[in-house]
């Protein structure tokens, strides 16, 4: 069954990448057909980001949400997702600054969007190759693992239990219910935990349908199984410091188990420091990892956590009365 008719708004998060976001824009102004609006969550950029929104051509309005403070991808699109919510939107299409949108992209997602309510389509890298994302999240050990081989082979779509804010594809009210993304990740597996959480109730799926293509390049090995790209501080840290989030998850919906979870630790750390030598070849990244694991351990035994709720209604309201649209 296809949704041939279906309103999609596009969801960007940017932080000091105008180059990349420019592009973006002008990739997305090409989209056939168009999305019904799109929103720029502009992380308290200081580069040039304001003068591309503002000059920005598109045959669709453009929302220009500007935040006074940086508070990392996903709290980006924690907001951003909140603001689509308060604009009407039907579908929420959540992608990064630094990928450049296909031209036929939402007609290769049309006839899926009536089976499935979280989706993803396939990407390329910067260099035009096929960029492999298909992975599989063991909650046992709180770990997504890549799926081997072509899934495509022999379907045209692959239902898996992981999301990715890299151009998931979702209905508003799975956002409703399950909640927004929490910002409290930062950055670094906040989607894959996303995706886990709408997987819990229904899936989500994988298309064989290129949708995106990654522009920015990056350091990376090729495992055979997978590729291994680059990091920084930031992201190590973070990537450690929110396996304490993702416990808390598995825990408040009965999945968690305190050894596979430490063993799956290790195998994070593990992977990080193949990053590290392998990738980067440098090991001034382990301070980094250590500080994030001594966090997760706070937020493990915080007696105040708890998981986003789904989306108060009366709140959406509140932000419908504090929209401010710039013209597309």
């Amino acid at each position: 069954m296809s949704a041939a008719g279906a309103s999609v708004t596009v969801v960007v998060t940017t932080f000091n990448r105008a180059g990349y976001l420019r592009v973006l824009l002008q990739t997305i102004a090409r989209l056939d057909p168009a999305p019904s609006a799109v929103i720029v969550v502009n992380n308290a950029s200081t580069d040039d980001t304001d003068e591309v929104i503002a000059s920005a051509n598109l045959p669709v309005p453009l929302i220009h949400h500007r935040l006074h403070k940086n508070v990392g991808g996903s709290g980006g699109f924690s907001v951003g997702a909140e603001r689509a919510l308060a604009e009407g939107a039907e579908w929420l299409w959540l992608m990064d600054d630094d990928v450049e949108a296909l031209p036929g992209a939402i007609a290769a997602f049309q006839p899926w969007m009536g089976t499935y309510r979280c989706l993803h389509g396939r990407r390329y890298d910067h260099s035009g190759k096929p960029f492999f994302w298909q992975h599989h999240f063991n909650a046992f050990l709180g770990v997504h693992f890549p799926v081997r081989g072509n899934v495509f082979r022999h379907r045209e779509v692959f239902l898996t239990n992981v999301g990715c804010f890299e151009g998931m594809l979702v209905h508003a009210d799975v956002v409703r219910r399950v909640g927004l993304p929490d910002p409290r990740f930062f950055l670094n597996g906040d989607d894959t935990t996303y995706g886990w959480l709408i997987a819990q109730s229904e899936p989500v799926a994988y298309i064989n349908g290129y949708v995106l293509k990654k522009a920015r390049p990056q350091k990376q090995i090729d495992l055979g199984v997978r590729h291994l790209n680059d990091s920084n501080d930031l992201g190590r840290y973070c990537g450690m410091r929110n396996r304490g989030h993702l416990a808390r998850y598995l825990r408040a919906n009965g999945k968690f188990n305190r050894w596979g979870f430490g063993m799956g630790t290790l195998l994070t750390a593990a992977k990080e420091l193949l990053r590290l030598v392998a990738v980067e070849h440098s090991l001034s990244g382990l301070a980094s990892l250590w500080r994030g694991w001594r966090e997760s351990r706070g937020i493990l035994t915080d007696p105040g956590w708890q998981p986003m709720p789904p989306v108060d209604p009366d709140r959406i309201e509140q932000q419908k009365g504090r929209r401010s649209r710039c013209p597309g």
